[in-house]
């Protein structure tokens, strides 16, 4: 008999998984603790933009016209405890307020919630990113609470999804890990899994703490490396040197390798801030504080860029007050194919521009109504062309796609000034200058 799967919290993981899951075959439920959400989901949409998911969740989501019906919602725990062999808990662990640290408290409101209507055997998998000794504590709590005592296991198998490619990187992941303690447990994944293995995605068994591990470590090597090359843009913008060319070379060498090597205005997101800052804290708790105080420097040369963009669109703008400056700003999602705008360098930027006296007009393909909700008080325009009409400088702060094929020429035309700001490298530099243009971008002063 098939497993049926369910998955715990249906925001940006959860829905991706619980679509993803139906389209490898399963039986699937999925809750949510948001009415809302479920009566969205139910109707086959999406509460974010995620190339793809929509597609998929129409795909299977249960009578909705040609769905295979694989993928049904819920606000019941007792009918997914019933339903379910596997269930995934996928939801949110934002940071603390005022604090580094995660906020455990939905995932152990979802833990609590589960446990008192598992009778028979069940098992529970985290996935949601989590301080190491998480997981080691809610198996004991579930053991505890359980009816079905030890039938109730815990494993963990965290979540490496890149936001506009998540969909791919549920369906085809580049590794899947997962942290048990028993034969079972492993049996049960490397079912559910069986078609991305079969496919050769590396299946790696590991104990708790170092599955937990695992995708803190990883965000923490991807966040020194984007903000070493941030740092060696500083250095390039003090010497007179081209951190784009300098980039290209170092990431020519196999140990250290081109991805991530873009200079610009840093990370954001919902994800890289918030774990690393996570991952000091709990290493603190640890008594392994140390090991760790490198991120802080990390945090702190990420966090500098946004400042540094600020006082490059204030050089541009002669070095004086924002005060009746007229900024566009093409960007508000802190990535392209994303309209999360959670931690967003570019909105940082805009809004420190404003609050400077700037008239900031924002425009962003997807992002815009997240935009709007976060900074209500920044002007807004429905296209670049828009954006930048009378702007005295533009700054391109999200390296979208249809802003590297925007019509210098076009925009031109309609610009106080041709002064144009790379916040993200992204742009083609003798395209802009042929139309006129005077281009800047960051770690690049001879560019």
């Amino acid at each position: 008999m098939s497993l049926k799967i369910t998955v715990i919290g249906t925001g940006y993981l959860g829905a991706t998984h619980a679509a993803a899951m139906a389209e490898l075959g399963f039986e699937v439920l999925g809750l949510d603790v948001v009415p809302e959400k479920i009566a969205l989901l139910q109707r086959g949409e999406v509460p974010m933009y995620e190339p793809g998911l929509r597609e998929l969740l129409r795909k299977h989501v249960a009578g909705l016209e040609g769905a295979t019906g694989r993928l049904r919602f819920t606000l019941d725990w007792a009918e997914v405890a019933e339903f379910g062999d596997v269930h995934f808990v996928c939801v949110n662990t934002p940071q603390k307020h005022g604090e580094y640290a995660a906020d455990m408290s939905y995932v152990d409101a979802a833990i609590a919630s589960l446990a008192p209507h598992l009778t028979g055997p069940a098992l529970v998998v985290g996935k949601s990113t989590v301080p190491v000794g998480s997981a080691d504590r809610l198996a004991g709590y579930l053991a505890a609470h359980a009816p079905a005592g030890a039938g109730a296991e815990l494993a963990w198998n965290p979540e490496f999804l890149r936001e506009g490619f998540a969909v791919e990187d549920t369906l085809h992941p580049d590794r899947i890990v997962v942290g048990v303690r028993s034969e079972r447990a492993e049996k049960l994944l490397r079912e559910v899994y069986a078609t991305p293995v079969a496919e050769g995605t590396p299946f790696v068994v590991t104990d708790f703490p170092t599955a937990e591990l695992v995708k803190t470590s990883a965000n923490s090597f991807l966040a020194t490396k984007i903000s070493f090359i941030n740092a060696m843009a500083e250095v390039c913008e003090a010497a007179g040197g081209d951190v784009a060319q300098l980039a290209e070379a170092i990431g020519h060498d196999d140990r250290i390798g081109k991805k991530f090597l873009r200079a610009g205005i840093g990370f954001g997101g919902g994800c890289l801030p918030k774990d690393i800052r996570a991952f000091m804290a709990r290493a603190g708790e640890l008594g392994a504080d140390q090991a760790l105080t490198f991120l802080r420097e990390i945090d702190s040369i990420n966090m500098r860029r946004r400042g540094q963009m600020v006082e490059m669109a204030r050089e541009a703008l002669g070095g004086g007050s924002f005060l009746g400056k007229r900024v566009a700003v093409l960007g508000a999602a802190f990535k392209p194919d994303s309209d999360d705008v959670r931690d967003s360098p570019a909105l940082n930027v805009a809004g420190q521009i404003h609050l400077q006296g700037g008239q900031v007009t924002v425009y962003d393909p997807k992002g815009m109504d997240n935009a709007r909700r976060v900074f209500p008080t920044l002007g807004y325009a429905d296209s670049a062309l828009a954006a930048v009409r009378g702007a005295d400088v533009v700054l391109h702060l999200t390296e979208w796609r249809e802003f590297r094929e925007l019509d210098p020429a076009e925009l031109g035309e309609v610009a106080a000034a041709k002064v144009l700001l790379d916040g993200r490298n992204a742009l083609d530099p003798q395209r802009w200058r042929r139309a006129g243009w005077t281009y800047r971008a960051m770690g690049r002063p001879t560019a």
